[in-house]
Parts: C-alpha cells; sequence; structure tokens
C-alpha cells in the first residue's frame, strides 16, 4: 500500500492515561465494536476493521487537546509536504474547532514551525456572503490565523462569496486548477462534522453529495434557505490527507452513526470522505466519542 494511503480505521486514545472517559469512550489498546460488514480478514492490532470505514481514530481528552493535537497535524503535514514538494496546499474551513486551532498555529512557538511562505490556502466551503462579513469562513480564518502569518497574499484563495452563487463556483474550479492542474491535490483538507452529519457544505439531501464530475458545487441548502460554496467528494477524495474534526456531546450521535451505522451518505454525508489515495484521520474528543460501542 502506498505511503499515506487509507488505512481500515484503527482507534487510538490520545488522551492522558487512566483517565476516565464519558460512557463508552474508546480507551488505549481497546477494540470497537462494529457492525456487520467488519472485515475480518484483517489482523484486528490496536484497533478495528470495518470495510466501510477508513482511516485512524484519534480520540484525545476535551476540546482543547482536539485544538491543540489540530495544529500540530497541520506542522507536521506542512512540513513533510514541503520537504517532499516543496509547497503545502490545504484547505481550510469554518467553525470553532478550526478557529481555535487557527489562534494557536498564529501564537509561539506553533508559528514559527512553519514555512507559511509556502503555503497555497483554499477553503473547503463557503457561504454566499462577502468577505468582511462575520458568517465568511474566509473571514474568520484571515482573522484568527492569515493576517497574522507571513502567507504571500497571492497564495490565499478565498471563494468569492459575494458572487452570485454558481458563478462563484465556477470560478473557485477554475482558480483550484490553474494553481493545482486539471485534477488538483491537496495536501490537507481540514473539515468538521455537523450534528446533522454534513461535512463542508454537503448536507443531508442535497445533490453534490454524490458529485463526481465537478470540483465546485453551490448547492441550495433549504434548512437555512441559503445557497452555499463547497468543494465536492471528488477534490476532496483526491487529497493525501483528510482530517475531520468533531468535538463535543452534540456530535456523538453523528459520529456513531458515521462510523457505525448504515451506509448512507444521503442521509450522512461524512459517510462520502473517503480518499482514494490519501490517509483519513478522524479526530475528536471523548464527549463526541461517547456513544462509539466500547469492548
Amino acid at each position: 500500500m502506498a505511503e499515506g494511503a487509507t488505512q481500515p480505521l484503527r482507534a487510538v486514545d490520545g488522551s492522558h492515561p487512566g483517565r476516565s472517559g464519558a460512557r463508552g469512550a474508546l480507551r488505549p489498546g481497546c477494540r470497537s465494536r462494529f457492525p456487520p460488514g467488519t472485515d475480518a480478514s484483517r489482523p484486528p492490532g490496536r484497533g478495528v476493521s470495518a470495510s466501510h470505514v477508513r482511516g485512524d481514530l484519534r480520540v484525545v481528552a476535551d476540546e482543547r487537546a482536539l485544538w491543540a493535537t489540530l495544529a500540530d497535524l497541520f506542522i507536521a503535514d506542512a512540513g513533510k509536504a514541503i520537504a517532499r514538494h516543496g509547497g503545502f496546499a490545504v484547505a481550510l474551513s469554518g467553525g470553532t474547532t478550526p478557529k481555535a486551532a487557527f489562534a494557536l498555529l498564529a501564537q509561539e512557538p506553533r508559528r514559527s514551525q512553519v514555512e507559511w511562505e509556502r503555503l497555497s490556502v483554499f477553503f473547503s466551503d463557503e457561504r454566499c456572503v462577502p468577505p468582511e462579513d462575520p458568517q465568511s469562513n474566509y473571514g474568520m480564518a484571515n482573522r484568527a490565523l492569515l493576517s497574522q502569518v507571513a502567507i504571500p497574499t497571492e497564495h490565499v484563495h478565498r471563494m468569492r462569496g459575494e458572487l452570485a452563487p454558481q458563478q462563484a463556483a465556477d470560478e473557485y474550479a477554475s482558480v483550484l486548477r490553474d494553481a493545482l492542474g486539471d485534477d488538483p491535490v491537496l495536501d490537507l483538507v481540514m473539515l468538521g462534522m455537523g450534528p446533522d452529519g454534513h461535512t463542508a457544505s454537503l448536507f443531508p439531501g442535497t445533490s453534490p453529495v454524490g458529485e463526481q464530475r465537478l470540483l465546485v458545487a453551490a448547492p441550495f441548502v433549504p434548512k437555512f434557505g441559503a445557497y452555499r460554496l463547497t468543494m465536492t467528494p471528488r477534490i476532496i477524495n483526491r487529497a493525501r490527507r483528510v482530517v475531520i474534526a468533531a468535538a463535543g456531546a452534540e456530535k456523538a450521535e453523528a459520529l456513531q452513526r458515521a462510523l457505525e451505522g448504515p451506509v448512507d451518505p444521503s442521509l450522512t454525508p461524512v459517510q462520502i470522505v473517503q480518499p482514494a489515495g490519501g490517509a483519513l484521520t478522524w479526530l475528536v474528543d471523548r464527549a463526541a466519542a461517547s456513544l462509539l460501542a466500547a469492548p
């Protein structure tokens, strides 16, 4: 298997040994039970094997530990990518967890551990608002991180949410191709997961969940009565690594459904994230993992 290729799900508890977690939280060295479909032909090792769930599951103590782990993973992947091919192409996302991780990256000692001038920054999704709007993912990332470090402005590629939705989506697809080639490959895609199982702006019941032709879509999301801009599975699943971060008890049911429930990305869109040749990391805190099957 090629370096970085997605592996069967392995559960690793990143919390401090000996701490008690929420009921059912994964513990160091424990196997987790999965529904029928588990690939029993693979050695279980320290974690779990399931035919539809791939990647590493990292369970940390709490939200603060998750922020730090996410920031450190960003630093490690940036260093590897820059050493390998001279640059680091990363797609950022919105939300409270990325915002906190961005703030850590903007501060010492982490800030000086990244060659910021080598980065190319993209966005996994965006609201259809101008960049100065408080709801803008770009605006949040710019305030928390991008304006605080030495990234050349021409290396920051935002989705232009102030344009008509389809125009903005088509334009961003061209931006990706111009920067990364006809079949763009990102080094890291940072995603979150909502309580409804959405990721990026791939929401339950919206057409881009199964989109394999377009790189960027502009779905109408009925629950918000608004359009969104989003990378599609076509580009997300070509990444060298995808990290899905989830924190808090309000994410527990969605995480259980994503990892242990029936496979139906139309209902749980985060299940569509399956990098074909890259790594998938689920980074969650104990509260989010509290409903996962215990051994």
